[in-house]
């Protein structure tokens, strides 16, 4: 197996690549790629592995030896699938491996978001509390989650590690039936409409993937839907919210707060309306909830194993 490694460093530099060497027996690894260095960087390569780095249907007609692809990430929105298939190359990726760092983001997010803890963080920063009249600050509103409902869509390993913590915290869960899943039990957990789920919610995590189905699936008339104080919680991918429409709500506080850490676009180059200066109650990381190294090493690890089998 001869590979090449197209974006290694998005990976971290404090993971062991050894297991893929291993199974490899001859790695090249490249930092970074860029669109216009792909095609020399993969010819002569039967295993290409990549994160982020885009694959066409040119690069697989112009390289015929190429007859692997190893995402080393959960999405394949990066691959011309149909033209891998059309040019037989097996494509791969990497599934349940951050269950554990992915809902402890969203958890910190929704507790970050429920106890206000930014702003007063700010208020003690900016000598508020020193002022105080009395022994504390009441000024933000605080949110006990426990009794508290929560509605999940995407009940996969990712929904069902947020479910688990959540119910630690005494939190009701309902689950979302997304376009063309049926209603039902699941669990135990009701799974019901969007339109009867979301009046229903005080906390709304997305645990979907992107698709043409689900694509700003949380839109103004949505968002209207839910009460005042509830909170949006998006660690799964950007797009499934339209940004301009939660960011319009949560200035007009027709929605609680939100806490997001994936954009439609990443990095932001060319803005995002939610990274205004003046939205209240937002949290926005730059899609770090993956990154626990103890993940990004299940990474490589069941990496390895994928193309062991090749």
């Amino acid at each position: 197996m001869k590979a090449v490694f197209l974006d290694a460093d998005t990976l971290g530099n404090d993971v062991d690549l050894s297991p893929i060497e291993s199974v490899t027996g001859e790695m090249v690894k490249h930092p970074r790629t860029s669109a216009e260095q792909v095609m020399e960087r993969i010819r002569g390569f039967d295993t290409v592995l990549v994160n982020k780095v885009v694959l066409k249907r040119e690069h697989f007609e112009a390289c015929p030896e190429l007859k692997t692809i190893a995402v080393v990430a959960t999405g394949l929105n990066n691959i011309d699938q149909e033209a891998a298939k059309a040019s037989d190359i097996k494509v791969m990726n990497v599934t349940n491996y951050g269950r554990s760092t992915v809902a402890q983001h969203t958890m910190a997010l929704m507790l970050a978001l429920a106890t206000r803890l930014l702003d007063y963080d700010r208020d003690v920063r900016a000598g508020r509390w020193g002022k105080s009249p009395m022994f504390c600050l009441m000024d933000h509103p605080i949110m006990e989650l426990e009794g508290r409902t929560l509605g999940v869509f995407g009940y996969g390993d990712l929904g069902q590690g947020v479910v688990e913590r959540a119910r630690a915290f005494g939190m009701n869960i309902l689950l979302g039936a997304r376009p063309g899943q049926p209603a039902g039990q699941v669990d135990g957990y009701p799974r019901i409409p969007m339109d009867e789920l979301l009046p229903q919610v005080d906390v709304l995590s997305l645990h979907c993937l992107l698709t043409d189905d689900t694509r700003n699936m949380i839109g103004a008339r949505e968002l209207t839907m839910m009460k005042k104080d509830a909170l949006v919680i998006n660690t799964s991918r950007g797009g499934l919210v339209d940004e301009q429409a939660l960011a319009d709500a949560l200035r007009a506080g027709t929605i609680g707060g939100a806490g997001f850490d994936v954009l439609t676009e990443e990095p932001p180059r060319s803005g995002n309306p939610l990274l205004a200066d003046d939205i209240p109650n937002l949290i926005v990381t730059p899609h770090s909830a993956w990154a626990s190294r103890e993940a990004r090493q299940r990474i490589v690890e069941i990496t390895a194993r994928n193309l062991s089998s090749v």
